[in-house]
């Protein structure tokens, strides 16, 4: 049997579910896996390319990392040629099609980060927010959970989108603090940008702790940034067992077993105290 195993960009987070599923394939030697992966968070057109690819392969089953709904007409076809299609780390809301959806509940993850804020922060304080791709269920679940979560009292001064970006992430961040100098805290809806806002903070000479920055995805370079005390918190994913779960939903579905239509992965916070664990 072939399955397709599509993902995003080059960043670690998604090195680590490839990782994983390759660790899965080594022990299903009746499985080969086609691995394709796009060039940032935003290209639909090579994920698009890589769906056309592996139906032409034979494929029997696809897992992605959808980068937006536009991929949906795609997968579409593969499902209707019979090929079952798992989402995984992102929705695509409403399409009927997939046989399931692997990934961190992101709405539930958000407000893990606000109810965490609320505790770091006096009553009036002003956040900062850098979102995601805009549009993207996923990411856009990141901030309204962390709003949830959050609760009243707290004054969001500015929103700037990113698309994951950390060169975006830093020159939102760059701008904002020019606007909003005491800004209390920034919150990102994934780990590429905070690292850029962690670099803006420290070019405006401020000092480890001065700001409260919150992140999503623990990627290996907030990790580190937790340890040394730049970065507050981020919430954990777990890119492997998206990687695992992913394929193997794929192959069971691909087999004809009825598979569950949502399976979390979860989340946690990680901060100073349990970061080294996460490394």
């Amino acid at each position: 049997m072939k399955i397709g195993f599509i993902t995003k960009f080059p960043v670690d987070f998604y090195s680590t579910m490839v990782d994983a599923a390759k660790a899965w394939g080594k022990d299903h030697a009746n499985v080969t896996i086609l691995f394709s992966q796009g060039k940032s968070g935003t290209d639909d057109a090579s994920e698009i390319a890589a769906i056309d690819d592996m139906m032409t392969q034979g494929v029997k089953a696809i897992a992605i990392t959808p980068t937006s709904p536009s991929v949906k007409g795609e997968l579409q076809k593969a499902v209707d040629k019979g090929i079952k299609v798992v989402l995984i780390d992102n929705d695509i809301p409403g399409w009927t099609g997939k046989s399931a959806l692997v990934a961190t509940n992101n709405l539930a993850g958000g407000k893990l980060a606000g109810a965490f804020l609320a505790t770091k922060l006096k009553p009036g304080a002003t956040i900062a927010v850098l979102q995601g791709v805009l549009g993207n269920p996923s990411l856009d679940d990141r901030v309204t959970g962390m709003i949830a979560g959050l609760g009243a009292g707290f004054n969001i001064v500015a929103k700037s989108p990113t698309d994951c970006d950390q060169t975006k992430g830093l020159n939102a961040a760059q701008d904002i603090l020019t606007a909003h100098p005491d800004v209390a805290a920034i919150y990102g809806a994934c780990g590429p940008p905070i690292l850029g806002a962690l670099q803006a903070i420290k070019a405006k000479g401020k000092k480890a702790g001065d700001i409260v920055v919150v992140g999503f995805d623990a990627a290996p370079g907030e990790i580190d940034a937790i340890i040394a005390g730049d970065e507050t918190a981020s919430v954990a994913q777990f890119p492997a067992k998206m990687g695992t779960m992913g394929i193997d939903t794929a192959f069971q579905a691909a087999n004809g077993a009825s598979v569950p239509p949502n399976v979390d992965t979860g989340t946690e916070v990680v901060t100073k105290d349990n970061a080294a664990t996460f490394k």
